[in-house]
């Protein structure tokens, strides 16, 4: 129950006399006065309506214009005006005694400028006269409930405007006078509340029997009784001289202790008005009691239900009745004035809440008017200023909490950054994360709070959220947890929500687990698994060397994510590239050496930079060696690296390693696949091995035959006795003719111990030979002469002689010459059919036509290759015999200009011999006839 004492009391509601309108002059007007006599009111449909001792009907509109229309002969004694429809009903006396009669109004239709009466009949229940006590119309003019005096109950149903469609009967009878009415409908569901002198019943009408339900043994006076609107649940309110019950269809509800005898009670927007007698009242009357004596006062309270406060209270002389039309409320009073309260507007009503300090109150007023949530807002910031200011934190904080999502979180933060307060940040961060409005900044404060607080439990309850609960940013997390020491909370923050790098951050930088972190590694996507271990793979590698390159083997073979993560299987092979993780081995060379003599073995196309660095390192192994046997070993795994084939393309570095290395058996196998076969004698004669000097040269001597000559200097240098070696090479040299004999002298020369002893069995077989390629020269020479000579002499007779042509018989058909016949001065003679079918030229024999042209070919490609210097000097630096090089290009005519002259100018005569010489020489002949 209630305590009405300790409801606090505002004014909420402005008091004002309603005056007539200005008259024509502007003047002020006077209070408006309502006509004698007024009985009943009800209000509805933009009217005021009043019902009078003279059977009038009045109607007040809001322009202050009464008008009225005779209703009744006698008197009005009830009203009720549907909200929803222009329809009133009223219940007056047309006669004298006990004869009330129903009639219902059309406000909207008129008949002779009166509204339409649809319909009258009588209210009696059964055959007995009775006063009406009290009426009530339900909203779809389906049924309609008169309450009398005796206790009876008339219910109709059907169209309440027509009599043919509706159906009376009673619905209710009773010892008490019936003195409150009221349909409630929820839904399709319509009750019907009765409440008498002594008692309170709920009937169901949706239902065909009627049942009903007695709520209470007390009831109330006359005009005591009202429904709620939806935000008391359509309640039904009883109020009694002691307390006011709120009635359910099926029970009772809550109740106020509201004390006094009570006049009148009406339900507007949410408040509950209660008009009361003012101090002393008089006794309770047999019928209610509800009539006061005129000198008495009467108690205008207007109760806020839902927020347990008094909006307004006043006093008023004789109230006739309470109505609600306009937005305001109208009190009429029994000298004919009516008096207006407006409500104030809601921001009114908080400042005049704000200036007491009540913020409670205000925000359940500002919830009951449905402020906007940017309203509540501010009503939570300041009751939160004033609580932080009168230094109670923790209900200031629980206020600051409720303005999230509104409210700049700056402004609270700023608020309790003291230590002492540091439990009421953590509480308003905790809820910032929970509406997910936090951000990096916020979350960092957050889990500082926790890390200075100590409370583990906390920490643990906000990072261990599911996933789908996060809301905070959890790279911000990982960081500040990591910096605070709790590396056990970043660690599960970070594999839960997979950040991946700052988990192997926290596993290797802090804890230094660095089995968990290669483990971790190796569940991840081949990216990522090759990413970290590019970073990280120096530190694992320092500290589990084994394992990392296990991993790392896997990584660069045929990698598939291991552990139950939920990873995609890769539905085609991935395998990273081994050489960029060469340098993670740079401390561990025995680790590195498996890694790639692994790699080329599983990968015979691994990079360059594989069997580079693999052929590098057992090259220091095979240099740093002790053992005999070990370095034999190491000695034939490197020259089987070498001979791979794999060192092709970077012949020079790998040569540059064996060099570095004084890998004396892989310089000289580079050497020789490089053929550098220069290099190869070079090398042994720095290493003064004679016999491989010698070697080299028979080896190589045909590709390269300078090696001679450079053996035969290198012997010539040494002082040493050499004259076996120098012996073969001069050999070598005489056979290959290599060397003109003057240039083998000049270069003996400069050795002290080279005695004329060892070149001259040289110099005898050189001299021997060139004695007899002399005699063959004078021999070709004196063979050439004598031929040159009887050339000539032919050429003189034909040209001083007649030709005589004794031929009989056909050059190509070998028959029988006949005329005509085609003869050269070569001898031949043709058949002309025979000549004209096999020649190509008119001029030429057919016969000696090829070997002339041979000739003229030979002379034209000599004419060609005058002007090839580039390949004169070529030849010329890379023979052993300079001099027949000269012979050959002086012979092809490079160093004279050559004419060719195939005719003589008509009407001159040969110049010369020579020139006819010439001329026959290379035509072989001229056609006769």
């Amino acid at each position: 129950m209630a305590a009405y004492l300790q409801w606090r009391r505002f004014v909420f509601f402005d008091r004002e006399v309603v005056k007539e309108p200005p008259g024509p002059e502007g003047s002020a007007g006077k209070p408006f006065a309502l006509p004698p006599g007024v009985t009943v009111c009800d209000s509805g449909r933009g009217s005021l309506v009043f019902g009078d001792i003279r059977g009038e009907i009045w109607f007040l509109p809001r322009s202050l214009q009464l008008t009225s229309f005779q209703a009744y002969k006698l008197r009005v004694t009830h009203l009720y005006q549907l909200k929803q429809h222009s329809i009133l009903v009223s219940v007056g006396e047309d006669e004298e005694g006990i004869n009330p009669l129903v009639k219902v109004w059309n406000l909207e239709k008129r008949d002779g400028g009166n509204p339409l009466c649809t319909r009258i009949f009588p209210a009696i229940p059964g055959n007995k006269p009775t006063v009406v006590s009290c009426l009530t119309v339900h909203e779809n003019l389906n049924f309609m409930a008169i309450g009398f005096a005796d206790g009876s109950v008339v219910l109709t149903k059907g169209d309440i405007t027509r009599d043919r469609h509706s159906k009376t009967q009673i619905l209710h009878e009773g010892s008490y006078p019936v003195t409150g009415l009221a349909f409630r409908q929820s839904g399709k569901t319509t009750h019907l509340f009765v409440v008498t002198t002594e008692n309170i019943q709920s009937y169901l009408l949706s239902v065909k029997d009627y049942p009903h339900l007695e709520l209470d043994t007390h009831g109330c006076g006359l005009r005591c009784s009202s429904l709620s609107d939806p935000s008391q649940d359509l309640q039904f309110i009883v109020a009694g001289n002691e307390c006011v019950y709120l009635y359910q269809p099926d029970e009772r509800g809550p109740c106020f202790a509201f004390e006094g005898q009570k006049l009148i009670v009406h339900w507007y927007r949410g408040y509950l008005i209660i008009v009361s007698k003012d101090r002393k009242t008089s006794p309770k009357s047999e019928f209610a009691g509800n009539e006061a004596q005129n000198s008495d006062k009467q108690v205008l309270n207007i109760y806020d239900l839902c927020n347990k406060f008094i909006a307004y209270s006043s006093i008023f002389d004789d109230i006739v009745d309470v109505l609600a039309e306009w937005g305001s409320l109208y009190v009429l009073t029994r000298d004919g004035k009516i008096h207006v309260l407006q409500e104030k507007d809601t921001q009114t009503k908080l400042e005049m809440l704000f200036r007491k300090n009540l913020f409670e109150m205000a925000i359940n007023l500002a919830k009951s008017h449905h402020l906007d949530s940017d309203g509540l807002s501010e009503i939570f910031r300041q009751y939160g200023d004033h609580l932080y200011n009168k230094g109670n934190h923790d209900g200031a904080i629980q206020q600051y909490i409720r303005t999230i999502g509104k409210l700049e979180p700056s402004y609270v933060i700023r608020k309790f950054l003291d230590a002492q307060r540091i439990h009421n940040l953590t509480a308003y961060l905790q809820t910032l994360h929970l509406q997910s409005l936090a951000n990096a900044d916020h979350t960092t404060l957050l889990l500082n709070c926790y890390t200075k607080l100590k409370d583990s439990s906390k920490l643990e309850e906000f990072i261990k959220t599911s996933e789908s609960e996060v809301r905070f940013d959890v790279e911000t997390a990982i960081k500040v947890l990591g910096q605070a020491g709790y590396y056990s909370h970043a660690v599960y923050l970070a594999e839960k929500h997979a950040h991946h790098e700052w988990y192997l951050k926290i596993q290797l930088e802090d804890i230094k687990n660095y089995q968990e972190a290669l483990h971790y590694i190796g569940k991840l996507p081949f990216d990522q698994a090759e990413s970290n271990m590019k970073r990280y793979g120096k530190i694992l590698m320092h500290h589990v060397p084994n394992e990392t390159t296990e991993l790392l083997k896997i990584l660069c073979t045929d990698y598939q994510p291991s552990g139950d993560n939920e990873a995609p299987v890769c539905l085609w092979l991935c395998w990273a590239n081994s050489e960029e993780f060469i340098p993670i081995f740079a401390n561990n060379s025995r680790e590195l050496k498996a890694f790639l003599e692994h790699m080329t073995e599983v990968q015979s196309d691994s990079p360059q930079g594989v069997y580079d660095t693999l052929l590098e390192l057992r090259l220091q192994n095979w240099a740093h060696e002790q053992d005999k046997q070990i370095k034999e070993k190491l000695h034939n795994e490197a020259l089987t690296l070498l001979k791979s084939g794999r060192f092709k393309t970077v012949f020079d570095k790998a040569l540059v390693l064996c060099q570095m290395h004084n890998f004396k058996d892989g310089v000289l196998y580079l050497y020789e696949q490089g053929k550098l076969f220069q290099q190869i004698m070079h090398y042994h004669m720095q290493n003064e091995q004679y016999k491989k000097v010698i070697e080299v040269c028979e080896l190589y001597g045909d590709q390269e035959a300078c090696l001679w000559e450079q053996a035969l200097g290198y012997f010539a240098r040494k002082e040493e006795d050499c004259k076996e070696y120098i012996a073969a090479v001069l050999k070598h040299i005489e056979n290959k003719n290599l060397m003109p004999p003057l240039l083998v002298v000049q270069t003996l020369a400069h050795n002290s111990t080279a005695t004329l002893s060892v070149i001259k069995d040289y110099l005898v077989n050189k001299l021997q030979k060139q004695s007899c390629q002399i005699e063959q020269d004078e021999q070709r020479i004196l063979k050439y002469r004598e031929e040159t000579t009887r050339i000539r002499q032919e050429i003189e007779e034909l040209k001083a002689s007649p030709k005589i042509f004794q031929k009989t018989k056909c050059s190509i058909c070998t028959s029988a010459l006949e005329l005509p016949s085609v003869h050269f001065l070569c001898g031949h003679s043709f058949h002309q059919h025979c000549f004209e079918s096999y020649s190509d030229s008119d001029s030429e024999c057919p016969t000696c036509m090829p070997e002339n042209r041979k000739v003229m070919d030979m002379i034209r490609a000599q004419e060609q290759k005058r002007d090839l210097h580039d390949q004169f000097q070529h030849q010329l630096k890379c023979s052993n015999d300079g001099f027949s090089v000269v012979a050959d290009y002086f012979g092809r005519g490079v160093f004279n200009k050559l004419t060719l002259i195939t005719d003589l100018p008509p009407g001159k005569p040969p110049a010369s011999l020579e020139a006819g010489l010439h001329r026959e020489l290379l035509l072989h002949g001229r056609r006769g006839t």
